[in-house]
């Protein structure tokens, strides 16, 4: 049986998944509510294993690795605790993340992998040339895709999906979080 892989990211309207060095909106563009934080720790208590490339992990580490786990907000601790898997070429140690483990290797190979002997769920974070090249190869079984009411046409940094391959989406979920945030769940099938 193969375990279900979930690519979520965060995007603005426009399809953005960060902010330039300029941008001064911080974690979640400043939207976040109670809604959207109670159904992030939700989302990410369940069983699971985080699968992160390298530079997200990187991402991750600089900016929650120093902060003691008592000083985490619920939702960044939760996801610092969660035993993940890097996929890395180049990595070689993990620093303060507790419960990670780096595979080297091809991300297509390393997943397909992972995917076979997992007894849980698999669920990526951001960590978007991974994730699209995963798409292409059929190892993405959903795209939880979380939009915040911003546009960021002139700070907007990392566009998610630029270079990927063609995909239709099949919506199977979607919510509205504080009365302004989508969360949007789809199945993706390669474009034929």
């Amino acid at each position: 049986m193969s375990a279900i892989y979930t690519w979520d990211v965060f995007a603005t309207l426009d399809g953005y998944g960060s902010y330039g060095p300029d941008g001064d909106w911080g974690g979640y563009w400043g939207k976040q509510g109670p809604e959207f934080l109670g159904n992030r720790l939700a989302v990410i208590s369940e069983e699971q294993r985080m699968v992160l490339g390298a530079n997200t992990f990187r991402l991750f580490e600089k900016l929650l690795g120093p902060i003691p786990v008592a000083d985490l907000d619920p939702v960044n601790s939760r996801m610092r605790g969660m035993p993940t898997t890097v996929v890395s070429k180049t990595l070689t140690g993990i620093g303060a993340w507790p419960d990670a483990t780096v595979e080297a290797g091809d991300a297509v190979d390393v997943v397909a992998r992972l995917k076979e002997d997992s007894a849980v769920p698999l669920r990526s974070h951001g960590s978007l040339s991974m994730n699209r090249a995963l798409m292409a190869a059929g190892l993405v079984d959903r795209v939880q895709v979380t939009i915040f009411p911003v546009v960021s046409g002139r700070t907007g940094t990392y566009p998610i999906f630029a270079g990927a391959a063609d995909f239709d989406l099949e919506l199977i979920e979607s919510r509205t979080l504080d009365g302004r945030t989508q969360e949007l769940i789809y199945e993706p099938a390669l474009h034929r």
